[in-house]
């Protein structure tokens, strides 16, 4: 019988997490080989064992027949245009028969590339089963992936054969890539490094697999209109993506709420609840001339089929009938949904517990799966690494735990050896208000056995401080012990109490402590970070609603809230005086509230501990984790980023990647980024910096367009293009940013046309970034900046001297278009805030001039590139405290310059809108939201005389090129290559393994 008249085949594993079988995507036949697949037919009607595939194409081919029996298309392996091009068609014939646009043909050429892939998927995870090796796991709630077209292309080295077997069909292949949308899995800085982090993986052989969850509308899309900022759902799955392979062979039960009971053998049994389904879908990986290609795995959740009210819905009632797959497929509809609502807390918990969870059960089904009946659990952490990128995937620690003592009956104490000799952990922020925060009462509810864990890790750890210290001090001990301990605000355990209980003189017990803060008019100091709550208020609301919300995450709770919601609980409690004379009276005093810290999880449990830059990891082990590193030292490393040279300059930058292959005679520095150096020997090169100079002006020619396309807006290529793009927040400074450029259009009205002309280059100034949708102060940020813009861009009288542009909606594509034409990028974020950076080492790579503060990977760049191909300026990172008390005690006098830009803004040059609220938190000495803490206005003028500088160096072309061609060069070292070398090596200790 012919396959072609629908019958469905059903492919079933013998494999847990093998990649594994394309799903079908049409009525035709299965198209790929599996690993371990055997093929069953729900029809009578039995196929024959072999099916004949007549090519779309009219030349004759070989067909090639699998073990499963069924022939396919043969996937282009090598530079063979006729084959890429009817290997299109094919997939045209059969996925889109009677429409084939721009959009279509994106699609069958994408699945013809996803044909290859798969294969060397397949052969990698073979290879990997046979072998056995350790492996890591890498879990992260981010993979800024990008477009993934031309990466995985070029990675097969693919690019050429395809381009022109797309021209023979009618299209060019960047046309075709330019329909792809963005894989909505990210936001920023930590989601684009997972993603370099998977290239460099695969790329450099090593076995491993990426985790994480599949986000329906991810974070938002960002439209720039009138009123500044506007957020709407992303639509990147609508129409499917063709990289992803929907594993309905791979799920697992995921539960919430419920009780933990005692069996009758003496186990902890957690029942009842909620119970979802976490479906897997996965994403082949691609190494760059290597057939290694691994996994990325993303969850998606539904609720089991037996949750559907069948009764319900044929009543009427059909909202009820489906209420729990609602609940269910919310986890993975938005990336970091916004937690200020007890519901938005619980549902960021659900997420995070999701992605370990199902992680952590598919990884314990592989390493069950390779012992081959054999397990044998002292020998995990020999077999598997697991890394948690930042803190969202911190509950890794309690769920690990729970799945070894409760499922697999491993005693407490070699549960916990297994546990902390197998995860790490990577900080990715200094910020003590960043450092993740659940409230203890909603970890009670919603995971109530993981929270039995922790409590008992907390004991522990507590235990083994106390048994190693000694009885004297017993003051500043239980202070330490208070600092370092997993639970925050919460009575110590009553096994460790007796050794702080001193005759005649106890130590104040919670309960005094919260009396002892509680003021004359009835407010409620928190000890841990000075936030007051009216006594009678805290009685009545939920306390869920008093969580820190995770601000390097952009969950940042304004400023402008934060105050208002302060006066008025001061001003309530100043009219209630009934309930002031209730605590006068020595009523029931409110403690402050319980929480888990989840960075203090992530250190404890955790074999090794990195920051992610020199400056960074300096300041996590003698400042924020000291206490830690003092007691551990040799568990905390540096492991500075890195990103992909693949995607980051060979590329997104081909005019540059071919002159770097001229010079170098070899296009090795693409895997040996060291060779990079070697240009420095031609940086005074004639011939080079003329070669140089026209590359940059190609990409400067194609931004050109891009944003004429995009905003409307006409700017000349002969301008410095300036370029800051990054999440949009207060301690990044597009604040700064944009007062300097308020203040240089300012004094370019005031000159004369000579004068202009003597003082300044003509410039184009780039905005691009999110600010988080909650997150009021930076939205005042875009609109200011988008106001500035749309008047100086209008001022005939400025012409082409200054433009002012937001680029909507910044991502990964987004980048790929800015940064091979930037000339200068602004990295400017208050010194010891930012903890690395990528996006620096991009624009570096791309021959970027840089110019910014002494603050996370800035300083191993400045080393790298030579500080006279630097352009420094602001305070550094141990005088920031400082220059705060000096701010607070009014010793701060702000410069003219600044206070003539803040002027500028407050007398409507830049429209009607009030910006009072936004330039007030660069007003006073002190207060939430108030004393500029992020010393905008202490680095005002070395900024303005900084940018100066900046104009001086470009009016001189030759010195220019030449700083262009030394931040090339120097950048070799910031290959994320490096990096995961240094983590293969030193922190997950695995080897690399080729595929033969």
């Amino acid at each position: 019988m012919d396959c072609s008249c629908g019958q469905l085949l059903d492919l079933h594993f013998a494999n847990v997490g093998g990649p594994l079988s394309l799903t079908r995507q049409s009525s035709f036949v299965q198209r790929n080989s599996f690993v371990g697949a055997t093929v069953k037919h729900r029809s009578r009607n039995v196929c024959p064992s072999r099916i004949t595939i007549r090519s779309v194409a009219s030349e004759p081919r070989q067909k090639q027949v699998y073990e499963t029996g069924i022939a396919t298309v043969p996937s282009p392996s090598s530079a063979d245009t006729q084959a890429i091009a009817s290997a299109i068609k094919y997939h045209a014939m059969y996925s889109s028969p009677f429409k084939f646009g721009l959009k279509e043909a994106y699609m069958v050429t994408a699945e013809s590339v996803r044909d290859s892939l798969i294969e060397r998927w397949n052969q990698t995870y073979k290879h990997f089963q046979e072998s056995n090796p350790k492996q890591i796991y890498y879990l992260s709630m981010e993979f800024l992936q990008g477009r993934a077209l031309l990466n995985a292309v070029g990675n097969l080295e693919l690019t050429d054969a395809y381009s022109q077997a797309l021209v023979q069909l009618g299209y060019t292949l960047e046309s075709i890539s330019e329909q792809e949308p963005d894989a909505a899995l990210g936001n920023g800085g930590l989601g684009r490094l997972a993603s370099c982090f998977l290239d460099s993986m695969a790329t450099l052989n090593y076995p491993a697999c990426g985790y994480g969850l599949r986000y329906k509308y991810g974070l938002f899309h960002q439209n720039i209109t009138g009123e500044g900022q506007e957020e709407v759902a992303e639509n990147w799955l609508e129409v499917g993506n063709p990289w992803e392979i929907s594993r309905h062979d791979i799920s697992y039960p995921i539960k919430f709420f419920g009780e933990v009971v005692e069996t009758c053998d003496g186990r902890k049994e957690w029942v009842g609840g909620e119970d979802v389904i976490a479906l897997a879908y996965d994403i082949p990986i691609p190494g760059y001339k290597t057939k290694n290609t691994i996994n990325l795995r993303l969850w998606s959740t539904t609720a089991p089929a037996e949750d559907f009210d069948l009764q319900a819905f044929n009543a009427g009632d059909h909202d009820k009938a489906a209420q729990a797959n609602a609940n269910a497929a919310k986890i993975c509809y938005v990336l970091y949904p916004g937690d200020g609502t007890p519901e938005g807390k619980v549902l960021r918990l659900k997420q995070q517990y999701t992605l370990c969870s199902a992680s952590l059960q598919d990884i314990i089904a592989q390493f069950k799966e390779r012992s081959r009946g054999n397990i044998n659990w002292t020998d995990f952490s020999n077999k598997v690494a697991v890394q948690m990128n930042d803190t969202h995937p911190s509950l890794s620690v309690p769920e690990l735990m729970r799945i070894l003592v409760d499922i697999e009956g491993q005693s407490w104490e070699e549960a916990w050896k297994i546990t902390q000799k197998t995860v790490a952990y990577t900080n990715h922020t200094v910020l003590p208000e960043a450092l993740e925060k659940w409230p203890l009462e909603i970890m009670q509810k919603l995971l109530p056995r993981h929270t039995e864990i922790i409590k008992r890790i907390d004991e522990e750890f507590i235990l083994s401080i106390v048994s190693a210290q000694s009885p004297t001090d017993t003051k500043n001990l239980e202070k330490k012990i208070e600092s370092m301990r997993l639970l925050e605000n919460v009575d110590l355990p009553e096994s460790v109490q007796p050794f702080f209980a001193v005759p005649d003189k106890a130590e104040e017990s919670s309960e005094q402590k919260a009396e002892k803060c509680t003021a004359a008019d009835g407010t409620v100091f928190a000890e841990d970070d000075g936030e007051k709550y009216d006594s009678e208020e805290l009685k009545s609301v939920d306390p869920f609603l008093v969580v820190q919300p995770k601000e390097d995450e952009n969950a940042v709770q304004n400023a402008e809230s934060f105050t208002a919601a302060d006066k008025k609980r001061t001003s309530d409690a100043e009219d209630e005086t009934d309930d002031t004379e209730e605590v006068k009276h020595g009523h029931a005093p409110v403690k402050a509230p319980a929480f888990v810290r989840m960075a203090n999880l992530c250190i404890i449990a955790g074999h090794t501990v990195n920051g992610v830059a020199a400056i960074h990891s300096e300041i996590v082990k003698n400042e924020v984790f000291n206490d830690y590193y003092e007691l551990w030292p040799d568990k905390f490393q540096n492991k500075t980023n890195g990103v992909t040279p693949r995607r980051w300059i060979h590329f997104c930058n081909p005019q540059l990647s071919k002159i770097l292959t001229k010079w170098l005679k070899s296009d090795d520095w693409v895997l040996r980024t060291e060779r990079l150096a070697e240009l420095r020997e031609f940086a005074d090169n004639k011939e080079l910096q003329m070669e140089w100079k026209q590359a940059k002006r190609i990409n400067k020619l194609k931004l050109v367009s891009y944003i004429k396309e995009k905003t409307g807006y006409a700017i000349s290529p002969d301008s410095l293009f300036d370029i800051q793009v990054k999440r949009i927040h207060e301690y990044k400074r597009q604040l700064l940013n944009i007062l300097g450029i308020v203040y240089r259009y300012k004094k370019i009205k005031e000159m004369t046309l000579e004068e202009r002309k003597s003082k300044y280059v003509p410039r184009v100034c780039f905005f691009g970034g999110k600010a988080f949708a909650t997150y009021t102060q930076a939205k005042r940020i875009v609109k200011l900046i988008t106001d500035v813009g749309a008047t100086i861009n209008r001022d005939p009288e400025v012409g082409d001297l200054l433009k002012v542009i937001f680029v909507p909606d910044y991502n990964v594509s987004v980048a790929e278009a800015l940064i091979p034409a930037s000339e200068l990028s602004q990295h400017i974020s208050t010194a010891g805030m930012e903890a690395s950076g990528t996006s620096n080492m991009k624009f570096a790579m791309n021959g970027c001039v840089l110019i910014g503060t002494l603050d996370g990977a800035n300083v191993e760049i400045r080393e790298a590139v030579g500080q006279e191909n630097f352009f420094l300026f602001g305070a550094y990172a141990h005088e920031i405290a400082g220059l705060r008390k000096e701010r607070l005690e009014g010793k701060f006098i702000p410069d003219p310059k600044f206070e003539e830009a803040k002027d500028f803004i407050k007398n409507g040059s830049f429209g009607s809108y009030d910006y009072t609220p936004l330039l007030d938190s660069l007003e006073g000495n002190e207060g939430f939201g108030r004393g500029d803490y992020f010393l905008v206005g202490k680095d005002f003028p070395a900024y303005i005389k900084c940018q100066d500088l900046v104009d001086e160096a470009y009016k001189d072309q030759e010195r220019w090129t030449k700083m262009s061609i030394m931040n090339t060069s120097g950048s070799y070292m910031f290959s994320s290559d490096r990096t995961i070398h240094e983590y293969a090596n030193e922190i997950w200790k695995i080897k690399p393994l080729p595929t033969l």
